[in-house]
């Protein structure tokens, strides 16, 4: 079992940054492809980045190129969402994922629970 625990959200002006982690338990996050999705008030949940289990591939969704970096550290069972030049439709609970898979953006084996990002205009 891999227990996802987000952090980092908060509230931040348009042009702001801002940089979710993602915390993990047990001792093969390495062998974990991560990601992040995302979900604003009243929308499906969506896609936004994906790294794989070494960090050697990275994949976004287009409206966040540029703009949003994802890392991980597997000494620290961490992954990062680095989030610059924000806008208020980035406002939406990010949530971190995990799969055993290729990629997070094929299938996920565990969620975790959220944490909300609100940009004001």
């Amino acid at each position: 079992q891999v227990q996802l625990v987000e952090s980092g959200g908060g509230l931040v002006q348009a042009g702001g940054s801002l940089r979710l982690s993602c915390a993990t338990s047990g001792r093969t996050f390495s062998s974990y492809a991560m990601g992040w999705f995302r979900q604003a008030p009243g929308k499906e949940r969506e896609f936004v980045a994906a790294i794989s289990w070494s960090g050697g591939s990275t994949y976004y969704t287009d409206s966040v190129k540029g703009r949003f970096t994802i890392s991980r550290d597997n000494a620290k069972n961490t992954v990062y969402l680095q989030m610059n030049s924000l806008k208020p439709e980035d406002t939406a609970v990010y949530y971190c994922a995990a799969t055993r898979g290729s990629s997070i953006y094929y299938s996920v084996d565990y969620w975790g629970k959220g944490t909300l990002v609100t940009v004001s205009s």
